[in-house]
């Protein structure tokens, strides 16, 4: 490992990667850069269903390939993860490029059809809480539980009491492995029209402080992330899903004058890919939208 490539011979899996805007693509690319494996997820049924569309997949792997670093390696999968049974073939498929699944980025979300509070179903609540929050939880017990050998607590066993740790080896020379999760806005503001949205988001930051201390016993280092808004196409006019004249006159008030781009919490995640200090937070990185 180098200093010009910090994450040389890790391996990451980093979910959502099907657009090239997006901000999947972003944490990839620059994952890549710094040395890494990279396995992408993706699943583009999700994508052609929202008024921003698909992307050219193959454009997507032959941008991102073309980012690796010598003796890097890439492959992709598709799954649909509102079915908790995808989440193991993923994990086998990513640690099969290489050997090894160094580090976990959760970027995969649910978009669209959502709505006020009096639109909230239990069949809408579900949809969002089964992809963005369930998913989540499942990707990052199955990266733990292939560190923690035979945990008790899995389906075999008899599961911890509350208060009671996990057994680990600490103390750790340098993290075992890194999680990241990504939130969203809703701690710091109303996010109107997106209950279903923000209440499976609000769950992981929530409960990042919890999973946090539980993955150190084995050494994993996990941040929650919320990027702020960020521009991957569903604020451009003519493919928004929501009207953006409130968004526009906030922006006035910015001191940048500017949303995110995909590119300002892919910086984030690659820097805090090579951190051991930082554990357990929830990061707000939005260019001061949140304090204007």
């Amino acid at each position: 490992m180098t200093h010009e490539m910090p994450l040389e011979g890790r391996t990451a899996l980093v979910t959502g990667v099907s657009r090239r805007r997006g901000i999947g693509f972003s944490v990839a690319r620059t994952l890549a850069s710094l040395g890494a494996s990279i396995v992408i997820h993706h699943f583009r049924p999700h994508d052609l269903d929202l008024p921003w569309g698909g992307d050219d997949l193959d454009a997507v792997r032959a941008e991102l390939t073309a980012a690796l670093t010598p003796g890097a390696r890439f492959a992709d999968a598709s799954a649909d993860l509102s079915d908790a049974g995808t989440v193991p073939g993923l994990l086998e498929a990513a640690t099969a490029l290489t050997g090894r699944l160094d580090i976990l980025v959760c970027n995969h979300a649910k978009s669209g059809d959502d709505g006020s509070i009096l639109d909230m179903t239990p069949e809408r609540l579900d949809a969002f809480w089964q992809v963005n929050t369930r998913s989540t939880l499942l990707l990052t017990a199955g990266f733990a539980k292939s560190r923690a050998g035979a945990p008790r607590g899995d389906d075999q066993g008899e599961a911890r009491r509350p208060g009671e740790r996990i057994g680990g080896g600490k103390p750790y020379a340098a993290p075992t492995g890194r999680v990241f999760w990504m939130t969203s806005g809703q701690h710091l503001g109303p996010m109107r029209g997106e209950v279903a949205y923000a209440t499976s988001k609000a769950a992981l930051a929530g409960v990042t402080a919890t999973v946090a201390a539980e993955l150190l016993e084995l050494g994993v280092v996990l941040n929650t992330i919320n990027p702020g808004p960020v521009n991957t196409g569903y604020m451009d006019p003519e493919t928004s899903d929501r009207p953006l004249d409130e968004i526009e006159q906030h922006l006035a008030t910015t001191p940048f004058g500017r949303v995110g781009r995909p590119d300002d919490p892919a910086a984030l995640i690659g820097w805090l890919a090579t951190q051991d200090w930082i554990v357990g937070q929830v990061i707000t990185s939005d260019g001061g939208f949140s304090l204007a």
